[in-house]
C-alpha cells in the first residue's frame, strides 16, 4: 500500500462528526499509515476507533488516546474540529469566546508537544479567529496554519451550477474571500461560466442582478441552510476539504481553493482570512487578490469585520496586544 508520507497525522477533535469523518477519509485517501485520533470524550472516542478498525483498513497504525501529550508527540501534521459545534440560530461569531480559549489551548499544545509540526489545519469557528490564536500560540510559521475557507467557495461554486444547471467542472476558479463569517467578500470576476466570465454576465437575462444577489446570500447563509435542512452544522463537506488540505501539504495535488492564512502588508495586517492561496509541501503561498472596485471594498469590509473579532479576543485577554505577539511567536 503505497502512502503520501509516513509521518504522524493527528486528528483533534476525532470524536465529532467532523473529526470521525476526517479520519475515514485520511485513511481512505491514503495519506499516512500513522493515524492518531484525539479527543477528551473517551468512549465517544473508542466507538469512533472501533468504527474505523471494522473498516479494515489495510496497512494502517490507527491509534487513539483521550492523553494530549501522548496524541500530540511527534505529531506532524495536524487538523482541529475540537471547538464547540455550532447550532440553530447562532452565528459563527456567537462561538467567539469558548472557541477562542479551546484555540489557545489547542496552540499551547502543539508549542509544547509537537514543536516540529509541519502543517496545522483549523477548522472550528469563528475559524479567522481561531486559527490566529492557533498561530499565534503554537510558535509555528504562518505559511504552517491554515484554516477552512474554501467551504464559503465551494458553496459559490454549488449555488452557480445548479444556477446554471451545467456540470462542476464547467463553473471554474470560484473564489470568496476574507473571513469565512457572514462579512465574507463574495467574487464574482474570477470566476467562469462555461468559459464565459460571470461578471460579464451579471445583469444580464442569463443572470439578472437580482438572482445574482439572491445567490450570494444563499453563499453566505450556506452553513445556516445545512443546519435547517439537517438539525446539525455541516460535516461532511469541512472534513473532505480538511484533508484534502493536509494532503497537499504532504505533498500530494496542490489544493485548488482559497484558505485562511495569517496576512500582514501594507494592505491587511495582523489577521488571518481567505487570500487567494495554494498549499504545497512547502506550505502555504499567498497572491494579490484582484477584483473590481466594489468587490475590493467588500474585502476591505470584511476585514475590518474581522478586526473587530481580534481586538475583542485581545479585550477578553486571550490574546496579548498584538505588539506583544512576536514574545509568544517570533515568526511574526
Amino acid at each position: 500500500m503505497e502512502f503520501l508520507t509516513n509521518d504522524k497525522l493527528l486528528i483533534v477533535g476525532a470524536a465529532g462528526m467532523i473529526g470521525s469523518n476526517m479520519a475515514q477519509t485520511a485513511l481512505m485517501m491514503h495519506l499516512t499509515p500513522n493515524v492518531c485520533l484525539y479527543d477528551p470524550f473517551a468512549p465517544a472516542l473508542e466507538g469512533v476507533a472501533e468504527e474505523l478498525y471494522q473498516c479494515a483498513f489495510e496497512g494502517v497504525n490507527l491509534t487513539f488516546t483521550s492523553d494530549v501529550a501522548t496524541a500530540f508527540k511527534d505529531a506532524k501534521y495536524i487538523v482541529s474540529s475540537g471547538g464547540a459545534a455550532r447550532k440553530a440560530g447562532m452565528t459563527r461569531e456567537d462561538l467567539l469566546k469558548g472557541n477562542a480559549a479551546i484555540a489557545e489551548d489547542f496552540g499551547k499544545n502543539v508549542k509544547k508537544y509537537a514543536p516540529d509540526a509541519k502543517f496545522v489545519v483549523v477548522i472550528f469557528n469563528p475559524a479567522d479567529i481561531t486559527g490566529l490564536i492557533t498561530l499565534i500560540y503554537s510558535g509555528l510559521k504562518p505559511s504552517q496554519v491554515a484554516t477552512l475557507a474554501a467551504l464559503d467557495s465551494t458553496r459559490l461554486q454549488d449555488q452557480l451550477v445548479k444556477y446554471f444547471k451545467l456540470p462542476a467542472a464547467k463553473i471554474e476558479n470560484c473564489r470568496t474571500y476574507g473571513g469565512h463569517g457572514e462579512q465574507m467578500a463574495v467574487f464574482a470576476s474570477t470566476t467562469l461560466v462555461d468559459g464565459k466570465p460571470l461578471d460579464s454576465i451579471i445583469g444580464t437575462e442569463e443572470l439578472p442582478e437580482s438572482d445574482w444577489e439572491v445567490i450570494k446570500q444563499k453563499v453566505v447563509q450556506g452553513g445556516k441552510n445545512i443546519i435547517d435542512l439537517r438539525g446539525r452544522s455541516s460535516f461532511q463537506s469541512p472534513a473532505y476539504l480538511s484533508i484534502e488540505m493536509i494532503a497537499a501539504a504532504m505533498g500530494g495535488k496542490p489544493f485548488r481553493w482559497p484558505v485562511g492564512t495569517y496576512v500582514d502588508n501594507d494592505k491587511f495586517k495582523n489577521i488571518m482570512m481567505a487570500m487567494e492561496t495554494t498549499i504545497t509541501k512547502d506550505g502555504i503561498k499567498v497572491a494579490p487578490v484582484k477584483g473590481t472596485p466594489a468587490e475590493e471594498a467588500e474585502l476591505e469590509k470584511s476585514y475590518k469585520h474581522l478586526c473587530e473579532l481580534r481586538d475583542e479576543v485581545i479585550q477578553m485577554g486571550v490574546l496579548p496586544p498584538i505588539a506583544d505577539w512576536k514574545n509568544l511567536n517570533p515568526n511574526l
